[in-house]
């Protein structure tokens, strides 16, 4: 056979037929199509991980809050952010939360520090570190954020119910450090001792310094008067009056437009007669007694004393009721506001009982929840801010809390963070920067505690034990009579 003799007209003319012409509309097409995802993908790449990654986590890990994005939006300084990992040991929370600040500013750079590859790297900031630990730098001014205060097992629902209850911090440890690294001055509050004060639980302090609101013991009895660079005293949970002459340099420090922070429990060891005739000259006194409460819908666990007080609107208090939160306060005392203030002050009662709270005179010898004779009536502030004007421009501001309840963990725990960021509010207030006041939550890992009062819980309780149930069988029953007639 012979073979066939090559021909460059019969190529030529294999373009023009049909087959060729369809081949040729098919490459044509798909040579766009690829053209266009190149194109897509190219233009996506360019977009923010806001727009280009949805948080599609159960409790919204990576959405980044309103304060964050503020911050971070508003950076007029390059800050850096060091990332110490090894390479292929990137925590993929981390990687998609970094992904979200850069999308937020130019302003934010991330670098990877491979401690095998800059062995010396971390020794300027800190003498050891975590791996997947974050080093935030901007000027001459840094803070490292250690990748086990990034990821927090919640230790108090561990040791009271055997649960181990994980949270990411990634968001408020992140802004935190971002916010302290860019702010020239910071805060400072000075803790009163001498007097048995409480100390604030290690989350406490360290949602304080999350604050980036400096911290430092004060005893006035070695110091005649209160520091010039206090913003505010802080009084927790005193078990002993303070002296006249503590009570003194208290009133000129508050004179000269100081801030103090007060909290309190129902006296056990005889009263505080210096402390609230302190507090009686800015017009609130206490009412001698525990508070119970006579409205089931104000109180927790069918007990009276264990109050869920109402939330009045201020700037301490607003954040907490656009968030839904609230403030758990067992075992206070009640509160009144003087009828005849002087006109330089103005008090808001922030959390009150019901009109059916009265004061249990027994106090911590009361045997029953019932009202007897010797007991007061309500309704009671638990918590006040008394704003006084002491020159043009010029005020002092006070917040009395009547329990000590209100920095305690365990009850911290069951309004999740309710207590902890009406403190955290009420503190950044007193030092005048509520502005820059940071209350980013945790994002747990696992699920949020729901709070509901006793009356609340009642009502769930007949509806699913009995109402349910029986609502069911009758209806079964009607179904099987009419079956039964057919």
């Amino acid at each position: 056979m012979k073979k066939p003799k090559f021909s460059w007209k019969r190529v030529a003319a294999s373009f023009s037929t049909r087959s060729f012409r369809v081949g040729g509309y098919s490459v044509a097409a798909a040579a766009i199509v690829l053209a266009i995802a190149v194109m897509v993908n190219v233009f996506a790449s360019a977009l923010p991980a806001s727009v280009t990654k949805f948080d599609t986590t159960a409790n919204q890990l990576f959405t980044l809050s309103e304060q964050t994005e503020k911050l971070v939006g508003g950076l007029t300084e390059e800050v850096t952010v060091y990332w110490i990992v090894r390479s292929g040991q990137e925590d993929s929370y981390l990687e998609s939360l970094l992904s979200r600040y850069r999308s937020l500013s130019d302003k934010i750079r991330v670098v990877k520090k491979d401690p095998d590859v800059f062995p010396t790297f971390t020794q300027q900031y800190t003498d050891s570190f975590t791996e997947n630990s974050l080093i935030v730098e901007a000027g001459e001014r840094y803070r490292y954020v250690d990748y086990n205060d990034i990821f927090v097992m919640d230790y108090t629902s561990y040791y009271y119910y055997g649960t181990e209850s994980w949270s990411f911090c990634g968001e408020s440890e992140l802004t935190s450090a971002i916010d302290y690294v860019v702010s020239e001055n910071l805060p400072k509050v000075y803790l009163l001792t001498g007097h048995g004060e409480s100390s604030l639980s290690d989350s406490f302090t360290s949602a304080v310094k999350q604050q980036n609101i400096e911290t430092a013991e004060l005893s006035l009895l070695t110091l005649e008067s209160v520091p010039a660079d206090a913003d505010c005293i802080l009084i927790n949970a005193p078990q002993s009056d303070i002296s006249l002459d503590e009570q003194s340099k208290l009133l000129e420090y508050l004179g000269n437009g100081g801030n103090l922070f007060l909290i309190t429990d129902p006296p056990k060891n005889g009263a505080l007669t210096n402390l609230e005739a302190l507090m009686a000259d800015y017009g609130v006194t206490t009412v001698d007694g525990i508070v119970v409460e006579g409205d089931q819908s104000h109180y927790v666990w069918g007990t009276p004393y264990f109050l869920l007080p109402d939330i009045a609107s201020h700037a301490i208090t607003t954040p907490l009721t656009e968030g839904g939160y609230r403030v758990l306060l067992p075992i206070a005392q009640g509160l009144t506001v003087a009828e005849d203030l002087r006109d330089t002050l103005s008090v808001t009662q922030l959390l009150t009982t019901s009109s059916s709270a009265f004061a249990k005179a027994a106090g911590y010898d009361l045997t029953t929840y019932e009202k007897e004779e010797g007991d007061v009536d309500g309704p009671f502030a638990l918590a006040v801010a008394i704003s006084d004007t002491v020159d043009d421009g010029i005020t002092s501001d006070i917040v009395w809390v009547s329990s000590a309840a209100l920095v305690d963990d365990q009850t911290n725990t069951q309004v999740s963070g309710g207590n902890q960021d009406f403190f955290l509010n009420a503190l950044s207030y007193l030092c005048q920067a509520e502005e820059s006041s940071l209350s980013i939550h945790a994002k747990s890992l696992t699920s949020d505690t729901l709070t509901m009062d006793s009356a609340t819980v009642s009502i769930l309780t007949v509806a699913v034990v009995g109402v349910i149930p029986t609502a069911v069988i009758t209806l079964g029953i009607v179904i099987w009579i009419r079956r039964k007639r057919r």
